[in-house]
């Protein structure tokens, strides 16, 4: 492999940001230093940029098998990749559901062959596959998904027997999807009464409404705390499911954990006047009131991790009338130009949002030698110019879907170069696909 050697960088970890050159040899950090003088394969100048640890993201759907007509593995990777994530972990529900290790081992084949980022996917729970989830090893997997609430596919586990096996016997952590279906199923039975076939977008948050989640991520808190599962509750929506995170203890100490969404900070109920089903997702994008008592959750430590589930459709899909349109937005590429924003408009730090995207990701999942900028670690990289401007079209996009809720929106911040595993994977525009990504490793003794 080349080495690389960065000049002149802003470097932003483990909670301060310090001028620095980085060298990147076989693949690792080999040297972080004030100003070093190896000689090198390549140089990059980042005088003006800033270096971060490439982004995490813990929850993607890429869609492949059997959906490849929205997304591939390799379409998607690249497209995080272009926006400065270098490690993604992937969702089961395709087609066949990742629910048995041989389909689960499948998808790890195809992301070997065509991912240029990090990859790892999630076994995933049904109602009676409690054996073969089991058997998951918990150091090459990232962890076990439950639909606690239904979505996109046919995954729903409403069993109580099932979902207390699983949480008494899980050695991995659990990640779920929080909606009570039951409540969902009553909400819309008022509403299709009200409006037949024709129910308006900006009913959604009140069909999949803040009693639907808090009483489906209750139910999970409750089951983690009684067999000390490890549980991880996905894209918390609504700012009452805040009462049920700690923030008391270090990030490396707890039990259960949240994530929130980029799309759950960034948009709120009143666009969907402007954006339509575009942003039509579960759970539902909400009131202001969540968006803003979200984003102080995320400050006070109270939720873990920022991620984005992506989640590609056909744009023709997505302009179909509200209940035939699917849920699930495209964000990989532009979620750490979003979170950049924020940073912008002063509500969050640059050192908070790497610890939110890289850092932490890696603590709760106990990621292998990833999520930071140090001497010996694998080498994820992201140099950012916080100062040009990036105009979001449709040739810039590289999802398969080629859409996004952003196109002609203008960022302030652009991703100059992205370094996966060592390799220079994406560089002012460009991709360098001669090299794959690496599979995501776990250090675990029990979970």
């Amino acid at each position: 492999m080349k080495t690389i050697l960065i000049k002149n960088a802003q470097l932003v970890n483990e909670g301060s940001i310090t001028a620095a050159d980085v060298l990147v040899k076989d693949g690792r950090i080999a040297q972080i230093g004030q100003s070093i003088s190896t000689e090198a394969d390549e140089t990059i100048d980042a005088t003006g940029l800033h270096l971060l640890p490439g982004v995490i993201d813990d929850q993607v759907h890429f869609r492949e098998p059997g959906l490849t007509q929205k997304a591939n593995i390799e379409t998607e990777a690249r497209a995080a990749v272009a926006g400065g994530t270098t490690s993604f972990m992937e969702m089961p529900n395709t087609v066949p559901n990742a629910t048995t290790q041989e389909l689960l081992e499948d998808k790890y084949k195809i992301a070997a062959e065509t991912s240029l980022a990090n990859y790892s996917f999630y076994m995933g729970a049904t109602n009676d596959n409690l054996s073969e989830v089991l058997l998951t090893n918990p150091n090459t997997v990232c962890g076990i998904k439950i639909f606690m609430g239904s979505s996109t596919g046919n995954m729903l586990v409403d069993n109580e027997e099932t979902l207390e096996q699983i949480f008494s016997k899980a050695k991995l952590p659990i990640a779920v999807h929080c909606e009570d279906e039951q409540t969902i199923r009553d909400n819309m039975a008022v509403y299709e009464a009200k409006y037949g076939e024709d129910i308006p977008i900006e009913c959604h948050p009140e069909i999949r409404n803040e009693v639907a989640c808090f009483k489906s991520s209750y139910l999970a808190v409750k089951l983690a705390e009684k067999y000390n599962t490890r549980l991880h509750i996905l894209h918390i929506s609504t700012e009452e499911e805040l009462k049920l995170f700690r923030n008391d203890i270090p990030l490396e100490q707890k039990r259960i954990t949240a994530e929130i969404c980029v799309h759950h900070l960034w948009f709120d109920k009143a666009d969907y006047d402007k954006y339509g089903t575009q942003i039509k997702c579960n759970p539902a994008v909400k009131e202001h009131r969540h968006k803003e008592g979200l984003l102080q959750g995320l400050l006070e430590d109270k939720l873990d991790v920022i991620a984005t589930d992506h989640a590609p459709h056909l744009w023709d899909e997505k302009q179909a009338k509200y209940k035939k349109a699917p849920s699930g937005v495209p964000l990989v590429q532009h979620s750490l130009q979003m979170m950049l924003e924020f940073v912008k408009q002063g509500k969050l730090t640059l050192e908070k949002m790497v610890e939110k995207m890289a850092h932490a990701p890696a603590i709760l999942f106990n990621v292998r030698e990833r999520g930071y900028i140090r001497e010996g670690y694998w080498a994820d990289l992201v140099l950012v110019d916080l100062n040009k401007p990036y105009t979001v079209t449709k040739e810039n996009t590289y999802y398969k879907c080629n859409w996004s809720p952003f196109e002609g929106h203008t960022f302030s911040s652009s991703i100059a170069h992205t370094i996966v595993s060592g390799h220079l994977a994406f560089s002012e525009g460009a991709f360098d696909e001669s090299k794959k990504g690496e599979r995501l490793l776990f250090d675990r003794q029990e979970v």
